[in-house]
């Protein structure tokens, strides 16, 4: 049978893809610093591997066969979605996808050392050859697919997501926005004249921070003995469903910016640790598309994260941790403040969009050729100011530097935020 030998094609393509997820995971935390090189060109190896096992001319012939046997709807449905992932990676040819990975994990070792000194001169190469093979991927996939260069990238994490359908829905968040942040933000000064904000105390040791975390992770339903935490540069969840890697990065200042970047990756998490095992080897085992994957994620971190009612269980197990007590009045304030900050991640619910849609604006950009890299900082800022109305020109690394994203040459996938964003609050006003 056709579907047999599909079926047994994936178990080897997962070994690859568990490999390479691992690596990826190790790579952004434990790895010494002169492993880069090599950890680069074995990843670059292993992905070249399970481009050609994964793209080889007789797949196409064993799904024609399946799609004509007598499959049961969840079999049929698997070898749908297999014929859509072999269309999509048959669309680069194997020794463009070990150039790509090998350009990308460079950019990003060096983003993490470069970003910490605000060097953009020094980044800058890096990226622009990073940009570089994304145009080229952009037009490959757009040949095969007969879609705008942008849609071709978004297909790969949001199948169907086209510009033609998000831009409208960000262009009238935007300018929900835009009016709204300022009076958000005369109602939040109205509130703490009325009640100043109670200041953190900036004696928030590492250690203990991360054993709140944990306990926050096993209280929401991680799987501890299928997952880890660690520190990363970037908050990231990698790994496989089966070993769930998740990171934040840690103030002592400040509890809560760690906290909120546990629970939104655990959210992610959550996700991987509940898909089918049953067919983790298939497409069909997998995250389909990323606006979904992040909507969990926020769900947690800001539908569930905070929420008044989590606060009010929280705080005890805050105050076991940090051995600092609070009040719910004193803390919501925190967990509710609206700013106009820098820093996506650390964003509140009412600012976070216009991060995302200035990134998903100005990436249309740079894929299309209108905007350069080395223009980068200067768009950037002039799109802050907009929106937001800070300046980032002097400041790079919280700027165009901030994210893993573009070093990772992962152009396509911040619409999927926003979206994201969306669906976790249409969840929630649903579900209550």
């Amino acid at each position: 049978m056709s579907f047999q030998k599909l079926d047994d094609l994936g178990h080897k393509l997962e070994a690859l893809e568990h490999a390479l997820a691992i690596l990826g995971a190790d790579e952004a935390t434990h790895m010494a610093v002169g492993g880069g090189e090599k950890r680069a060109e074995a990843m670059s190896a292993l992905a070249g591997m399970y481009h050609t096992r994964a793209t080889a001319p007789e797949i196409a012939d064993w799904i024609a066969a399946a799609e004509q046997e007598a499959l049961g709807e969840e079999q049929r449905t698997a070898v749908s979605e297999l014929r859509r992932q072999y269309t999509n990676l048959t669309c680069l040819p194997v020794e463009f996808v070990e150039r790509q990975t090998t350009a990308r994990m460079r950019c990003e070792q060096l983003w993490r050392g470069l970003r910490a000194k605000n060097d953009w001169a020094g980044f800058q190469p890096a990226l622009e050859g990073v940009v570089a093979l994304v145009r080229e991927e952009a037009a490959l996939r757009a040949d095969v697919l007969g879609l705008a260069p942008y849609d071709a990238l978004m297909e790969q994490y949001d199948p169907g997501n086209r510009t033609a359908d998000i831009t409208p829905v960000f262009t009238d968040l935007k300018a929900f926005l835009k009016g709204f942040v300022p009076e958000a933000l005369a109602i939040q000064d109205a509130r703490l004249r009325k009640r100043p904000l109670k200041p953190l105390s900036g004696t928030y040791a590492i250690d203990r921070q991360r054993e709140l975390g944990l306990a926050m992770m096993a209280a929401v339903g991680f799987d501890l003995t299928h997952g880890s935490l660690s520190v990363s540069h970037h908050p990231f969840c990698g790994g496989v469903p089966s070993d769930v890697r998740i990171t934040t990065r840690y103030k002592t200042t400040d509890f809560l910016s760690a906290l909120m970047g546990v629970l939104h990756e655990t959210g992610h998490a959550l996700y991987e640790q509940n898909l089918p095992k049953a067919w983790s080897h298939w497409p069909l085992g997998k995250a389909r598309g990323m606006a979904v994957h992040e909507s969990q994620s926020l769900f947690v971190e800001k539908q569930l994260g905070r929420n008044p009612a989590f606060w009010n269980w929280a705080l005890p197990v805050v105050e076991k941790h940090l051995g600092e007590a609070w009040s719910l009045d004193d803390i919501l304030p925190h967990v509710h403040r609206v700013e106009r900050g820098l820093i996506r991640v650390d964003a509140d619910e009412v600012t976070y969009p216009l991060h995302v849609i200035l990134r998903y604006e100005l990436e249309q950009e740079l894929v299309a050729g209108r905007l350069e890299v080395g223009d980068l900082p200067e768009a950037w800022d002039a799109k802050m100011r907009d929106y937001l109305g800070l300046s980032t020109i002097d400041n790079p690394a919280d700027g165009p530097m901030q994210d893993v994203h573009w070093p990772g040459a992962a152009f396509g996938y911040f619409p999927s935020y926003t979206l994201g964003a969306m669906m976790a609050a249409q969840q929630w006003a649903a579900l209550t």
